[in-house]
């Protein structure tokens, strides 16, 4: 007689029942961590998905929707899965995984190939392929091919660009490349997909997909990056309106613009607040000098605003400890501001440190003005440039930030103080300049902290907040920090750095995020 085959009921595995029960519930707050597969009819939803929830046997659950694609699955019609913020793991997690997904999110891939995403990394091709697969359930190039098709949807539902600038502005080698990609992930033409998303937003002014439908005739790429609620986005946009510097930048309660470099050349950015406050986003209007820019400049966005962090999860902790519960009710959702450029944000670190925030803003503003590259001549022609008088090329941003070449060279010219400070940042500058030292958003934390470190004249506050800010390190309080340690001190908690070292440990692994409340504490008027 044949063997009886035992079948396991997947809801015994306490993952799959958790993600379950959410998927269950259509709870929008997992929307983004992780992707509901319907093996039934052939389709992967957002976990709030409002069709009727399919039986256990037929589900499977994803980290990505590669690993969807990889399984034969094309996305849901209805509830639009990729229309939604990313997945928070990714600035959590410092594994291998989480940093590939960082760089493919910021078109490595399309720039330099799995190759330069494992050299990068430091591991083989094969290696990296392999644990990528094992834990993400797709390799480098399915992942890549994912994160194209969700930038083209992007696109396709939010501007007005030709179908062509939207499949090279995505990523893809090609037209068919392109065509073939967006109908097998979503069942429709491009075509299709743009005139599905102007059906949703005539039918519901609220707008469709990741933005409201905009205009790219006269030169600006426009669309709206959705973020996880709560948002704080009045508390970013402060933030960076209170160390804009001059000429670089220029900052409003809800508009904030800056010149930038990206891998093709320069820059003019703008972002304002959108949505509202169960779906709020950010609105992006870009001058770039090529659309093959914007893979990178959206992610790089996502990390400035913070766009994918689990704000409900992190409330829930911090608002738990008396101490600063009543700022977290205050400020639901508060954010930890990313970098644009990890370079800037070195040399921003380096000269604030011990100084205050408007001391630190006049050295930077005196260092781009002696140093910075002006904007034309950095190639972007008249009608791009500040003199366009529109939109986010408005007048008034003059340069480009110093580049760490140009610091090496003449930065003690340009800068004031400490003759030992000076020495620092020369010397950081030229090992930045020289790759030496490398800071972006995917170096493994640790190793980059302690290579700050081994720099003379680097100390723990500094290598903290750079591993804060740039990759995104979500469990950093810098109590060598006098403003976090006045916060901290309103709010009821140890003033020394020592105790208020050993207290924060029950704020893991938020702590930079408690960083923020503490120092918006000591920032408040009395």
């Amino acid at each position: 007689m044949p063997t009886a085959t035992l079948r396991t009921d997947p809801l015994d595995d306490p993952v799959f029942a958790e993600r379950y029960r959410a998927m269950r519930a259509r709870d929008a707050r997992f929307d983004g961590q992780f992707i509901t597969g319907v093996h039934s009819t052939g389709i992967y939803c957002r976990p709030s998905c409002p069709a009727v929830s399919p039986k256990p046997s037929n589900v499977s659950f994803y980290l990505t929707a590669a690993a969807a694609h990889e399984a034969g699955l094309r996305a849901c019609k209805r509830c639009l899965p990729d229309a939604v913020p990313g997945s928070p793991q990714w600035d959590l997690r410092d594994d291998l995984a989480a940093r590939a997904m960082r760089l493919i999110a910021d078109g490595v891939v399309e720039r330099e190939g799995v190759p330069g995403l494992a050299a990068h990394l430091g591991y083989t091709p094969r290696h990296l392929t392999r644990v990528l697969t094992a834990e993400l359930g797709a390799g480098p190039l399915a992942l890549a091919r994912a994160h194209r098709a969700q930038t083209a949807r992007a696109l396709l539902t939010s501007t007005a660009m030709p179908a062509a600038d939207v499949a090279f502005a995505s990523g893809f080698g090609s037209i068919r490349q392109f065509n073939e990609t967006i109908r097998e992930v979503y069942e429709r033409s491009p075509l299709e997909l743009r005139a599905a998303a102007r059906h949703r937003e005539r039918r519901d002014q609220a707008g469709a997909g990741d933005g409201a439908a905009a205009g790219a005739g006269d030169g600006l790429v426009r669309l709206r990056l959705p973020a996880r609620a709560p948002f704080d986005a009045a508390g970013v946009f402060d933030w960076l309106a209170t160390r804009a510097i001059d000429g670089v930048e220029q900052a409003a309660p809800t508009r904030y613009a800056r010149t930038l470099r990206l891998p093709s050349g320069p820059a003019v950015v703008a972002f304002s607040p959108a949505g509202d406050a169960r779906s709020p986003a950010i609105d992006v209007e870009a001058r770039l000098a090529s659309l093959a820019d914007l893979p990178p400049l959206v992610a790089r966005v996502r990390r400035l605003f913070d766009l994918d962090a689990d704000a409900v999860a992190i409330d829930e902790l911090l608002g738990a400890d008396p101490a600063l519960a009543a700022s977290v009710a205050a400020t639901p959702g508060i954010r930890v501001p990313g970098a644009l450029d990890p370079h800037e944000l070195v040399f921003r670190a380096l000269i604030g440190q011990q100084i205050s925030v408007k001391a630190a803003r006049t050295a930077l503003m005196r260092l781009a003005a002696e140093l910075g590259e002006p904007l034309a001549g950095a190639g972007v022609g008249a009608s791009q440039g500040p003199t366009a008088g529109h939109g986010a090329a408005a007048g008034g941003l003059l340069r480009l930030f110093p580049t760490a070449a140009a610091i090496a060279e003449r930065g003690d010219e340009a800068l004031r103080g400490p003759a030992a400070r000076i020495r620092t940042i020369v010397d950081v500058a030229g090992r930045l300049a020289a790759g030496e030292l490398v800071v972006s958003a995917d170096r493994d934390r640790d190793e980059l902290h302690g290579e700050l470190l081994a720099v003379p004249g680097i100390g723990p506050w500094t290598a903290g907040y750079v591993a804060m800010r740039v990759t995104r390190a979500p469990d950093v309080l810098l109590t060598g920090d006098l403003a976090l340690r006045i916060g901290a001190e309103r709010s009821g908690l140890p003033g020394a750095a020592r105790a208020l070292d050993e207290l924060g440990t029950r704020w893991a692994p938020w702590r930079s995020y408690a960083s923020m409340h503490l120092w918006r504490a000591a920032a408040a008027k009395i």
